[in-house]
């Protein structure tokens, strides 16, 4: 029995795998829903999630859409089970020592760390393959071969600033984070993830902001994967000034050592302007910036997304040939080069700030994996028109 049918419009940008949603009456969902593609009659995964209302969202993915085109899903009565979060999906899976480890479709693919034995939590590591971790070993692994030995904040993919009501929660001698809790962790068909409670602390302990983070992980693709990281800033503790500093930026990463501008094989970076390697992106604004590199013989990438209604979009871009790649939005004196030209981010008493960022981890470099087109995806999406409900 047909429940509600939903048009997929691209509009002017071609889409392939593409997340898209609805939201729809809680009252059509069962356990014994299913989502047909129209035109080949084929079941498509999905997943539903609660929206504290009268309505849900379902959640799927569009794996091939060309420009001006478009398809219709049929939301049905069927025997499927939605969103069973089973092999065909993403899962996540409580470890000793305060971590999560995230599995998509059955194959490994990162841990989130957190808890009183790190500074700050982070991501690591991080596979683009079954065994090609594109982030840096040092210092989680202190034996690890081949790998760099500076910047031990420089941990996974990570969230830090360096200037929080003057203190630095960059480096690891004065500020950190502290997690509090989780509002959720889930798994899911199409995607699975967490919402976690987090203090900014000083060296004494004294919390001078809060953050509500939300990590989110989609199935894998054929070379791809995806990850929407949001970051939202409150003021919970009295005004919050966020320092204008390089030394920042609320989604970081450092790349694994092969994959760097400095090493051997030699990495590159691009930004979404065409700028390559440091001397053209570093502190540079750009919608994305894109690392990429040798890991294990084969060529891998880590674009990271600055979402058009984030604060001070486009970003500008703390990215280094050795390997670091930040959004910081908070540098402009350090990139400018003009200690006058400072500006402070201020977040009122009371008040918050919310940033969110798409992370895509591909083979090859920028322009093989059409990383212009998955920013489209997400800057501007395609739009869903329910027909029936």
């Amino acid at each position: 029995m047909e429940l509600a049918k939903f048009v997929v419009k691209a509009g002017p940008h071609g889409r392939n795998w593409c997340p898209v949603h609805a939201e729809i009456q809680a009252t059509l969902i069962s356990e014994k829903n299913r989502l047909r593609l129209l035109s080949d009659n084929k079941m498509v995964d999905f997943q539903v999630a609660n929206t504290g209302g009268e309505t849900v969202k379902l959640i799927w993915m569009v794996e091939d859409l060309p420009a001006a085109g478009e398809k219709t899903y049929l939301l049905e009565s069927d025997s499927q089970i939605a969103g069973d979060g089973g092999a065909n999906g993403v899962k996540l899976s409580q470890e000793s020592g305060d971590r999560i480890a995230v599995s998509l479709d059955g194959e490994y693919f990162t841990t989130y760390n957190y808890g009183n034995s790190v500074v700050r939590p982070y991501l690591y590591p991080v596979f683009a393959g079954a065994s090609a971790g594109i982030t840096r070993n040092w210092p989680m692994v202190t034996d690890a071969e081949d790998e760099t030995d500076d910047h031990p904040h420089h941990k996974g993919i990570y969230t830090a600033q360096g200037e929080v009501n003057g203190v630095d929660n960059w480096g690891e001698a004065d500020g950190s984070q502290i997690h509090t809790g989780f509002q959720k962790v889930f798994n899911g068909s199409v995607c699975g993830g967490f919402v976690e409670e987090l203090d900014w602390v000083d060296s004494n302990g004294l919390p001078n902001m809060s953050e509500t983070r939300a990590v989110t992980f989609f199935r894998k693709t054929t070379g791809l994967k995806l990850v929407d990281y949001v970051v939202h800033l409150h003021a919970s503790h009295g005004r919050v000034v966020l320092g204008d500093t390089k030394e920042g930026g609320l989604l970081s990463i450092r790349v694994a050592p092969s994959m760097d501008v400095v090493s051997q094989n030699g990495g590159t970076i691009t930004n979404a302007f065409g700028g390559i390697d440091e001397a053209e992106t570093w502190g540079k604004r750009a919608p994305w910036c894109d690392y990429s590199g040798p890991v294990g013989g084969k060529w891998y990438g880590i674009c990271m997304m600055d979402h058009p209604e984030n604060p001070r979009h486009p970003t500008p871009w703390h990215v280094r040939n050795y390997g670091l790649m930040t959004a910081n939005c908070f540098g402009f004196h350090d990139f400018t080069g003009n200690p006058e030209n400072r500006h402070d981010l201020i977040i009122e008493a009371g008040s918050s700030m919310l940033w969110n960022y798409r992370i895509l981890i591909h083979s090859g470099n920028a322009d093989d994996s059409a990383v212009s087109n998955h920013y489209l995806n997400y800057a501007f999406p395609p739009t869903v028109e329910i027909i029936k409900e």
